[in-house]
């Protein structure tokens, strides 16, 4: 009897307790889980992808090429997601280490990276170990060569191991190279794409531009043959050149993407420095007009000869102030005046770019001289400002090239991605990837990584998403509506110091 009544009493509190709960539930809003939406391929077909091009393609980042950056880099990257919608394996030329830098018959040639102290980018201090001459022969998936111009991509023997030593062939290329005469282009479409990237073009201007200008521009010479290392390359040039490649990746029916070629001017190794960073006292100032007192007195005099505009002798006379003061620098774009006995010297403009090298230079003294200090009374060469003309010709060449990158792309049925329109406006209001914002600032950005040209991981992450998303687009893949894009907390800015 008195289990039956412990049983009816354990009942009716079960079912108030559920009636309870009930009338409790009708206050609940009910969530609603999303669909899954399956990935799919569309019309892509990503089964053999093949990318191609230079250090930004090839995942150069800090300084250098290692492991975790080859891992890293855009097009592979690209090739974990292209693996979903029927991608196959993608081959890359791994370094030995994560130290980088590169030996030539055990003579180190190239240094190994950077990493974060705390305080400023510094080399690791680890010796590195990938020989150039132990050849790991391709073709790789993988064709991206760190030093490469648009024509070297179609010259043979650039992969030639015998021709590093005397600067004729490119040490990266040579340890990959499929054959000691083949060109990049060569080993590229030997592997027949279904689907290939294309991104080059960037080193056409940016020696000239990380030297300070001291190339030439050689607009109108079209025989790539006879330029310096850091020369601009003539536009008709690399009309012929880029043509010829994207010609011959999609001349079999393959599908692909190029990117255009950002200002480089707007990367972190141009615009970290400012162009007054030399603080001074009244004193200090009066001292440094002193010591340029003949030197404007020229300038007046051939101002009052007619040799030149008063607008060139205002921008000609060194004055320094209580504050910040602008550097003084060399300006071959002035008006010859060594007639005179006179310099081509002037103060830096804010148009003026001093290169990121030239914040550990500025200010030295020379043979420890405190009245000899570079960028004050010792003007600045122009090995290390980009100044506001030389800017002009970057543009100038970078436009050129983007036109015939943009009409090359039509033709050939590539996705054109606008790289420069987004470094453009990272650089001047930053833009959101997930809940980071991206700009242009050197280390903290989240975008260039520590030698200020190249990008971070997730740097290399947010151009894949553009991909992507392009590719949706143009092929009805889904990688965005099917929650496949990159996520930004998913890479780092900056990779610790670490051992091999």
């Amino acid at each position: 009897m008195n289990n039956i009544f412990k049983n009816k009493y354990f009942l009716a509190i079960t079912a108030g307790a559920l009636l309870f709960a009930s009338c409790e539930n009708d206050d609940i809003p009910v969530v609603e889980e999303e669909p899954v939406i399956d990935l799919q391929a569309g019309s892509a077909n990503v089964s053999n992808f093949v990318a191609i091009g230079n250090s930004l393609t090839a995942g150069y980042t800090d300084g250098a090429l290692f492991i975790l950056a080859q891992e890293n880099s855009l097009p592979n990257l690209l090739s974990q997601k292209f693996a979903m919608i029927g991608g196959g394996d993608f081959t890359q030329p791994l370094m030995n280490d994560n130290v980088g830098g590169l030996l030539l018959g055990g003579i180190q040639i190239q240094e190994p990276r950077l990493y974060f102290n705390g305080a400023a980018p510094e080399r690791v201090s680890q010796t590195p170990t990938t020989e150039v001459t132990n050849i790991q022969p391709g073709p790789y998936n993988n064709m991206g060569v760190p030093g490469s111009k648009s024509f070297h991509l179609i010259a043979n023997g650039y992969g030639n191991v015998a021709g590093v030593a005397g600067g004729l062939a490119n040490p990266y290329f040579a340890r990959m190279a499929s054959n000691p005469n083949a060109s990049m282009l060569e080993d590229a479409a030997a592997q027949n794409p279904s689907f290939y990237s294309l991104w080059i073009g960037n080193n056409d201007v940016l020696g000239y531009a990380t030297t300070g200008g001291a190339g030439m521009n050689q607009t109108g010479n079209p025989d790539p043959t006879t330029y310096g290392p850091n020369d601009i390359t003539d536009p008709g040039a690399f009309a012929f050149v880029y043509n010829t490649i994207l010609s011959t990746l999609a001349g079999n029916g393959s599908q692909g993407v190029v990117l255009n070629i950002p200002y480089v001017y707007t990367i972190p190794y141009f615009t970290t420095v400012p162009h007054n960073p030399v603080p001074a006292d009244a004193a200090t100032a009066a001292l440094v007009n002193g010591g340029y007192a003949p030197y404007n007195a020229g300038v007046q005099q051939a101002l009052g000869a007619g040799l030149i505009s008063a607008e060139e002798a205002a921008a000609r006379t060194v004055n320094f102030v209580e504050g910040q003061n602008a550097v003084v620098i060399e300006d071959e774009y002035l008006t010859d005046l060594s007639a005179l006995g006179l310099p081509s010297y002037r103060q830096a403009t804010a148009d003026d770019l001093p290169i990121l090298p030239s914040s550990s230079f500025i200010g030295t003294l020379v043979n420890n001289d405190p009245t000899m200090i570079n960028g004050v009374t010792v003007p600045l060469s122009d090995q290390w400002i980009l100044t506001a003309d030389e800017v002009g010709e970057v543009t100038v060449a970078t436009d050129a090239y983007n036109a015939i990158i943009a009409q090359a792309a039509g033709d050939n049925g590539a996705i054109l991605i606008d790289a420069n329109a987004l470094l453009q406006q990272m650089n001047d209001t930053g833009l959101a990837f997930d809940e980071f914002m991206l700009n242009g600032s050197l280390v903290f950005g989240n975008v260039f990584s520590l030698d200020g040209v190249h990008p971070t991981a997730r740097g290399n992450a947010f151009l894949g998403n553009q991909i992507l998303m392009a590719m949706d687009e143009t092929f009805g893949t889904n990688f965005e509506a099917a929650g496949e894009l990159f996520k930004a907390a998913d890479f780092t800015t900056f990779y610790p110091e670490f051992l091999p």
